[in-house]
């Protein structure tokens, strides 16, 4: 059964890329987007640009504070700031393109992390603490919204039941969401029973730990829809509240389908809420929150895994140099001496 589900979700997730760009194409079928789109771009203040940069920033820091707040969870301490940081952002950004985060950022968390000390049971915590915590940080931004501006849910009239996108329901959405986090911090501070999900034991962190989560993930989702906000231009832009509710409605609609990156689905409901902007505009912001938030951290992660294998090649070669048997020639022509201290070290 679970190989079978190694395959079903991926299809899903191509499933749902395949009918989303189907639809954005009859969206935009008949218009012509590519030249609109590029004086768009060239239409967005620099500093504009810098300050969505700036958001990208602010999001990629917030979820490295993720990985460190669950390695205080862990009561682990040696790991430094810059490791966790460069760990982190490329675990994000992979996760992001391919899709599937649970699995491709746990695969390069424990690839990392395993070099640290770390074991396969303290990745896995690890990862279930960083996804709670984007959970937390959804769940709460998500039930504030739909308390104080309920009309919102709005937008998505046609793409969601219309009780969901009844104001009346919308808060009563809202105020189950808050209850379920002032329930998580109630057992945090009370220290009740640990969560138990098919065998797998989840305890409730310290406090010092929950505040941490509630801080850190709503920064993440604030400078993420930061990068749209500042990217859509002044007349018909919305306002940042509207594209922080939108935002966080498509993005989860967007990880819950399992498409690679969001292809698609992220696209056509963002733009799909927004009727009253041009569609053009909006899809202008969402690229550059694409390049922003997406390709250019796939592009600078990759980097980094590249890197990280070779030096860990090296510390493998050079390892294994320095403990040859005495009087057996190195293989790689390093010199005696050198050879001579690495085999110290061996014994």
């Amino acid at each position: 059964m679970k190989r079978i589900l190694d395959f079903v979700w991926p299809a899903i997730g191509l499933v749902a890329v395949g009918i989303s760009l189907w639809l954005l194409y009859r969206e935009f079928r008949g218009e012509s987007v590519g030249p609109e789109v590029w004086v768009q771009l060239r239409a967005i203040p620099l500093s504009h640009y810098l300050l969505a940069i700036l958001s990208t920033l602010v999001a990629y820091a917030a979820l490295a504070w993720y990985d460190r707040i669950a390695l205080l969870h862990l009561g682990v301490t040696h790991i430094s700031w810059v490791f966790v940081s460069l760990c982190s952002f490329t675990t994000y950004a992979l996760a992001h393109n391919i899709g599937a985060t649970v699995v491709s950022g746990g695969m390069v968390r424990y690839r990392a992390y395993s070099t640290k000390g770390l074991t396969a049971a303290q990745v896995a915590v690890l990862i279930a603490l960083c996804s709670l915590t984007f959970v937390l940080g959804t769940v709460l931004l998500g039930g504030l919204i739909s308390i104080f501006e309920p009309e919102q849910l709005q937008r998505f009239g046609g793409l969601l039941p219309s009780y969901f996108t009844n104001p009346t329901t919308a808060r009563i959405i809202g105020v189950i969401f808050l209850a379920l986090i002032a329930v998580y911090v109630i057992g945090s501070v009370l220290r009740l029973k640990p969560l138990i999900i098919r065998g797998f034991r989840l305890e409730y962190p310290r406090p010092a730990v929950t505040v941490r989560q509630l801080l850190a993930a709503p920064l993440e989702l604030l400078g993420a829809a930061g990068i749209i906000y500042f990217a859509l231009p002044d007349v018909g832009n919305p306002g940042y509240f509207v594209v922080l509710a939108v935002f966080i409605a498509s993005f989860s609609a967007a990880l819950a389908s399992n498409a690679p990156g969001g292809l698609g689905v992220f696209e056509l409901l963002f733009i799909k809420a927004m009727p009253a902007t041009p569609q053009v505009q909006v899809l202008t912001a969402l690229l550059v929150f694409r390049l922003f938030y997406l390709i250019i951290p796939l592009i600078f992660s990759i980097v980094i895994v590249i890197l990280f294998e070779r030096n860990k090649l090296e510390e493998v070669l050079h390892h294994d140099d320095g403990c040859l048997a005495p009087g057996v020639a190195p293989s790689l022509g390093m010199k005696k001496k050198k050879d001579d201290q690495k085999r110290v070290g061996c014994l």
